[in-house]
């Protein structure tokens, strides 16, 4: 797609006079053409985080600690909030007991089943009285059954006092207070991770197939061409604006970027030619962009205007042709127009 300059990099001798000192020297340059890029439709998007979440209660009990405040960075796993766990481990403790009384009962069911079933072989106590015993043996294993689940539940509950991070992420708002008594259901605090970010773009009816067909994608923000890392499509049309929603995907980790935020979505439908100059033979100063242009053995600073950036290439829109030659180093050509204006 996109040719890089590195192949047609050319180097002018230059001789430059400062009084009566002279300096001999080089000056890389690169001559100016129009490259294939890609052509793109632009719309607005607003950034939301792929892994946003509010976690409720799971249990009752009043906030006895809240370690982290609105906008706080949070661990993946750290605790966010604990409540007073009185009741949950009085729960608890009525379970375990009522697991060893259990425990006990079946241990004293295996031994009546033993005894009587020694006899019964021997053919001196009836059939009912055995299957009496078989049946307070099961009975009492099923009540073991039933006191470990009820173990499990109470344990369950007592971890439900403790409110952990699902990831790693930042608090967004808090919905409780310290001291505050909360139910199960009850929303307690809404986190959102920085690390996996997506844009939604409400794409033209017009426009939907060709964005679907070539599938790529590059958000725009300060001087940032950030290409998408999947796009998803909804298919189905807004019926008031006839447009169609499309997700794109940022890449893990673009922390320049913040849930909320309006950016610019390049939809690439098409390629077309651009004229193209590396990056770094861009001058900006305050408001002004230039390049040097070198003709010959001669070096002038021209004001040009500038488009996108596609990658270590600049568009320029106006102020250079085809075929004309930049410096590579604006610094160096700097100085030789500096020399070349005080040797005349």
């Amino acid at each position: 797609m996109l040719k890089l300059f590195k192949t047609c990099v050319s180097v002018v001798m230059f001789t430059c006079v400062a009084g009566s000192a002279a300096a001999e020297g080089q000056l890389a340059t690169v001559p100016v053409a129009y490259e294939v890029a890609p052509r793109e439709r632009i719309w607005d998007g607003r950034i939301e985080a792929v892994n946003q979440a509010t976690v409720s209660a799971q249990t009752s009990g009043r906030i006895a600690e809240l370690p982290f405040d609105v906008n706080d960075f949070v661990d993946a796993g750290a605790v966010v909030m604990r409540f007073t766990d009185t009741e949950q481990r009085a729960a608890l403790a009525r379970a375990e007991a009522a697991l060893q009384e259990s425990q006990a009962r079946l241990a004293q069911a295996d031994q009546e089943f033993a005894r009587v079933e020694s006899v019964y072989e021997k053919g001196t106590v009836s059939k009912s009285l055995y299957d009496s015993a078989r049946a307070n043996r099961d009975s009492a294993r099923a009540r073991l059954n039933v006191a470990r689940s009820d173990v499990a539940t109470a344990k369950e509950q007592l971890e439900y006092t403790v409110v952990r991070a699902p990831y790693a992420g930042i608090v967004a708002e808090r919905h409780v207070e310290l001291g505050e008594l909360v139910s199960p259901g009850q929303p307690l605090i809404t986190g959102l991770s920085l690390q996996s970010l997506r844009v939604n773009v409400d794409v033209p009816q017009s426009m939907f197939h060709s964005v679907r067909t070539i599938g790529k994608a590059f958000v725009y923000a300060r001087d940032q061409r950030i290409a998408a890392a999947q796009l998803t499509y909804f298919p189905v049309a807004d019926a008031a604006a006839n447009t169609f929603r499309v997700r794109v995907d940022l890449p893990d980790g673009s922390v320049t970027l913040y849930p909320g935020m309006f950016v610019k979505v390049g939809f690439v439908v098409g390629e077309t030619q651009r004229l193209l100059v590396p990056v770094g033979s861009v001058v900006r100063r305050s408001e002004l962009s230039a390049v040097y242009v070198v003709d010959d053995d001669r070096v002038t600073l021209r004001q040009v205007r500038l488009g996108r950036r596609y990658g270590d290439s600049q568009e320029v829109l106006a102020g250079l042709r085809d075929g004309e030659t930049v410096a590579l180093d604006p610094v160096t050509a700097g100085i030789y127009l500096k020399d070349q204006g005080e040797g005349q």
